[in-house]
C-alpha cells in the first residue's frame, strides 16, 4: 500500500504501464515487469506476459545477473568501514596466491585492474561452476589484458576475486555474508542464490521467428559474486531505497555516496557513462542515474536510481536478448520525474545550536584574483563556494573535526579549505589548495602571492 502523498496520478500510472507494454511487445519478451520507487517507497508495479491471466507479480523471481556485483561491492565497503581492509590495499595483503595480487581492491571494484572481461572457455554463464573449482580456473593463463590502473575494462573475474576476498577476510562464505549483512537487514527475503518459486523461467527468443527455447540456469560456483542472484521487483525496490539513502544497518550514507564517485575514466566511445565502486553511472535525459544492469542467458535486468529526483526504477525480463530494460528503467524514472516533479522540502532556518557567529562572519563575497566567489553556510557547518557570475569552479565542503573543510565535489573534491588568520586573530584570507581568496580583489596589504602593484588600480 502507498500513502496518499506518495500515490501516483492515474495518468502517470498509465504512462508507466504503456512503457513496459511497448517494451514487452517490441522486445518480444515472454514477460517483463517493472517497479518505481519514490522517496524510498514503492509506488508502482506493472507486468506484461505472453500468457493471458498469468502475469508475474512483484514477488516473482528473475535472475538479475551483474546487479549481483553491487551487493558484492557493498560487502567489501563494509569491511573497509570496519577497518579490516583499505581500498588501496593490494589484493595480496588479504588474499594470497592469486597471481594478480598487485591489483588494489579499489581497482577491482571500479574495473580498472587490467583483468580480462571473462573467464576462459567454456562460456561460464552457460556451464556449471564445477568446471572452475579454483581461482586459477577463473583467471586462466593470461589474466591481465591491460596495464593495472590505466583503463576501465569491465571484468567478471575481478568480482570473483572480490567475493573470495570477502570470504577470506570475513571468515564465512560469500553467501552467508550476503544474507546476514545485507539481505536480512533490508528485508530482502526473496533474493536468493538459487531460484525459489514463484520464479520466471529463462528463455531464448529466436531472432527471426516467434518461437522460444529454454535457457539453462547454471550454478556459477566461484563466479557467483559476479552474477548469481535471483531477485524480485519488490526486493530490488527495497535495495534501490538503500542505494539512494544508505542504511546504518548495512552501510552508512557517506560510504554509499562514495560508491557513486567515478573510479576510473569513462571509455572514449561512451562519454555519458562511468563506473564507481561497484555502481554504474550514466547520464540520461539530463539526469544522473546510478545502479547496475545485468544479464545471464534467459534474463535481462536493470536497476536505476536518480538521487536528485528521489526516484528509482527496476525492469526485469526473462529473455536472453530483445527487451532493452536499461532504457525501460530509465524511462520509468523519466516519466514520473516529468509528470510529477519532486516537491522540495520547505525551507527552514538552521537550528539555533548550529548557528556559529564566527562562521557567519566568513559568508559573502571572496576574490580569487579578480574572480568573484560567494561563500554560503549550510547545515552541520558545511559551506559552499560558488562563482557569483558566469561559469566557474563550484564546490561543496564538509567541516573537518580539526577545523577547516574538505571538498566534496568538482575541481576541489578532496582539497582542503582553511581560514588563515593574522597574528591578532583577524581573518587574513582563505586558502584552498594553495589558492588564496581575499575579501577584496588585489587589496594593498593582502596576502596575495606575488604581491600587489604599489600604484594600485588605474585607468587607461
Amino acid at each position: 500500500m502507498t500513502s496518499s502523498l506518495q500515490a501516483l496520478l492515474p495518468s502517470t500510472e498509465r504512462a508507466l504501464l504503456h512503457r513496459i507494454a511497448v517494451a514487452q511487445t517490441e522486445g518480444r519478451a515472454p514477460s517483463l515487469v517493472g517497479g518505481v520507487v519514490r522517496e524510498g517507497e514503492t509506488v508502482w508495479f506493472g507486468a506484461r506476459s505472453c500468457v493471458d491471466g498469468h502475469a508475474p507479480d512483484a514477488d516473482t523471481q528473475y535472475r538479475i545477473g551483474s546487479i549481483t556485483k553491487v551487493f558484492t561491492a557493498v560487502l567489501v565497503m563494509r569491511l573497509r568501514d570496519e577497518g579490516l581492509l583499505g581500498l588501496e590495499d593490494p589484493l595480496e595483503k588479504h588474499l594470497q596466491g592469486t597471481g594478480v595480487g598487485e591489483v588494489t581492491i579499489a581497482q577491482l571494484l571500479g574495473h580498472s585492474s587490467g583483468l580480462g572481461a571473462e573467464a576462459p572457455s567454456p562460456w561460464w554463464e552457460r556451464t556449471p561452476g564445477t568446471l572452475r573449482p579454483e581461482l586459477a580456473d577463473v583467471l586462466g593463463e593470461r589474466p591481465m589484458v591491460h596495464p593495472v590502473g590505466r583503463v576501465h575494462h569491465y571484468s567478471n573475474p575481478g568480482y570473483t576475486l572480490l567475493g573470495s576476498l570477502v570470504e577470506a577476510v570475513r571468515g564465512v562464505s560469500w553467501e552467508e555474508a550476503l544474507r546476514t549483512e545485507i539481505l536480512e537487514p533490508l528485508g530482502m527475503t526473496r533474493t536468493t542464490l538459487q531460484p525459489v518459486a514463484p520464479h520466471a523461467g529463462g528463455w531464448a527468443v529466436h531472432p527471426w521467428a516467434d518461437v522460444m527455447m529454454p535457457e539453462p540456469a547454471e550454478d556459477l560456483g566461484l563466479m557467483a559474486p559476479a552474477g548469481q542472484l535471483w531477485s524480485t521487483v519488490g526486493d530490488l525496490c527495497r535495495f534501490a531505497g538503500f542505494l539512494a539513502q544508505g542504511d546504518d544497518r548495512v552501510l552508512a550514507r557517506a560510504s554509499v555516496e562514495e560508491m557513486r564517485v567515478p573510479a576510473a575514466p569513462s571509455a572514449a566511445a561512451d562519454p555519458e557513462s562511468g563506473y564507481g565502486l561497484g555502481l554504474q553511472l550514466v547520464r540520461k535525459d539530463g539526469r544522473t542515474l546510478i545502479g547496475h544492469t545485468g544479464s545471464l542467458p534467459g534474463f535481462v535486468a536493470t536497476l536505476w536510481v536518480s538521487v536528485e529526483d528521489g526516484l528509482a526504477a527496476v525492469a526485469l525480463a526473462n529473455a536472453t536478448s530483445g527487451p532493452l530494460v536499461g532504457l525501460v528503467a530509465a524511462d520509468l524514472v523519466r516519466i514520473v520525474a516529468e509528470a510529477e516533479p519532486r516537491v522540495p522540502e520547505p525551507w527552514r532556518p538552521l537550528p539555533e545550536a548550529e548557528v556559529d557567529q564566527e562562521l557567519l562572519a566568513l559568508t559573502g563575497p571572496w576574490y580569487w584574483g579578480t574572480y568573484a566567489f560567494g561563500l554560503r553556510v549550510g547545515a552541520a557547518r558545511g559551506v559552499t563556494l560558488e562563482p557569483l557570475r558566469g561559469v566557474g569552479r563550484r564546490a561543496a565542503f564538509r567541516a573537518l573535526p580539526e577545523g577547516g573543510w574538505i571538498g566534496l565535489d568538482g575541481y576541489y573534491q578532496g582539497e582542503t579549505l582553511r581560514v588563515v588568520r593574522r597574528p591578532d586573530g583577524t581573518v587574513s584570507h582563505l586558502d584552498l589548495g594553495s589558492f588564496v581568496f581575499t575579501r577584496e580583489p588585489y587589496e594593498q596589504g593582502d596576502a596575495v602571492p606575488g604581491g600587489v602593484d604599489e600604484a594600485g588600480w588605474r585607468g587607461l
